[in-house]
């Protein structure tokens, strides 16, 4: 199926506070229509109390209240056209109707209180999540990046997969990673992650020696959190929270000269897309390596693989949440095929990451089972290399290891 760029549909206007405050305040006044159109021993005014307990689910406190001065009248109509004011029990129904709809109005400011809290918890949720996936910058050299990220646990906002770019003076570092679990526990994970590649960064430390040098940093991270939970410390994270994690990873090196290469680490984690004329290859390991948390399940350091990444191609680097999303008869998300149905198109990283995941909605129904991230970088085809070929490696396949 070829891939559509266009906007998702947007909420329609029966969802809109004021549309659903005009029915519910239009439900009493229907039922005494119907209630002045049928027999007397046909009785619809009880119904009406009906309205104000849906507008406590729906509408603000003085949406509710609104709801009250349109339901007692039409209720005192109904009483008239059914001959029952002057009934002994009718102002017990009357008074069971004030009642309710003081009680409406005292849970509609509780849910609405409520909801304000949630709102601001996912608000600092939101910025703690932005804080620890800090913007990419937009270009480095010659490379245009872009990323994206959603959580699949809507209520937090916050989840496991993370991503990072460094400069280091030559070469362009990318990272992105799948911390095992959602919400929190992973969240820490992540954090534990993040913070040690930003320290090897700084340190310019080889990509032979990154996988080892993260796999220390995050244990040592990981055993301090352990430690001060332990004791107690204010403002420590539980104990057990993500220690005994891992986190799937890639790590990409792009030298700005003009060799048109790209080195990777691939912690066992998808391998990473190259989208170029028209193909989509994808950059596969050539020696299977552990994820970090579980680097001592194999000693031999991570191998450094070598692939083509010539001017005018863009790589595709995502977590699983993506290629293992799956609609409703059970058939993963076809990533390669939607890229090469959008290679000729040319999208810029940007316009690619909001086209696929604009696509992946489509097929999931609108709701992710996993978080999501994913990052796209290009490599401007520069004039002065646009007329000859980039110097690979024999060893080295063209657009694969």
């Amino acid at each position: 199926m070829p891939v559509r760029v266009g906007e998702l549909p947007r909420a329609g206007l029966w969802r809109h506070p004021r549309t659903v405050l005009a029915a519910v305040m239009a439900l009493p006044v229907a039922l005494l229509a119907v209630d002045e159109l049928t027999p007397p021993d046909i009785r619809f005014g009880a119904l009406m109390v009906a309205a104000p307990a849906l507008a406590a689910v729906f509408c603000t406190p003085a949406g509710v209240l609104l709801v009250i001065l349109v339901t007692i009248p039409c209720v005192v109509l109904s009483a008239g056209a059914n001959q029952l004011l002057d009934a002994a029990n009718f102002p017990v129904q009357l008074g069971t109707i004030a009642l309710i709809s003081l009680a409406s109005v005292a849970a509609s400011a509780v849910r609405l209180r409520r909801e304000r809290e949630l709102a601001r918890s996912r608000s600092v949720a939101a910025i703690a999540q932005r804080v620890l996936l800090r913007p990419l910058p937009r270009r480095i050299g010659t490379l245009t990046l872009a990323s994206l990220y959603r959580a699949a646990d809507e209520e937090a906002a916050v989840g496991g997969d993370l991503y990072a770019a460094a400069d280091l003076q030559g070469t362009t570092r990318i990272l992105l990673g799948d911390a095992q679990g959602k919400g929190l526990a992973a969240l820490e994970t992540a954090g534990c992650v993040l913070g040690a590649f930003r320290r090897a960064a700084r340190h310019r430390v080889p990509l032979g020696e990154l996988a080892a040098e993260l796999e220390e940093d995050y244990r040592e991270d990981l055993r301090e959190e352990a430690a001060a939970a332990e004791a107690g410390e204010p403002g420590s994270r539980p104990a057990g929270l993500g220690e005994e994690g891992f986190v799937t990873a890639v790590v990409l090196d792009v030298p700005r000269d003009d060799a048109g290469l790209v080195r990777i680490v691939n912690l066992g984690h998808p391998p990473p897309l190259l989208v170029h004329e028209g193909r989509v290859s994808p950059l596969e390991p050539t020696v299977p390596a552990p994820p970090l948390g579980l680097g001592d399940l194999d000693s031999t350091p991570p191998h450094v693989d070598t692939a083509a990444f010539p001017p005018g191609a863009t790589l595709l680097l995502y977590t699983d949440g993506l290629i293992e999303a799956r609609d409703a008869t059970g058939a993963f998300y076809p990533l390669i095929d939607r890229l090469r149905d959008l290679a000729p198109l040319a999208l810029p990283p940007r316009e690619l990451l909001a086209v696929v995941h604009r696509d992946l909605l489509r097929h999931v129904g609108g709701h992710l089972g996993d978080d999501l991230a994913m990052v796209a970088v290009h490599r401007a085809a520069e004039p002065r290399t646009a007329g000859r070929r980039a110097e690979v490696p024999a060893d080295v396949a063209q657009g694969r290891l």
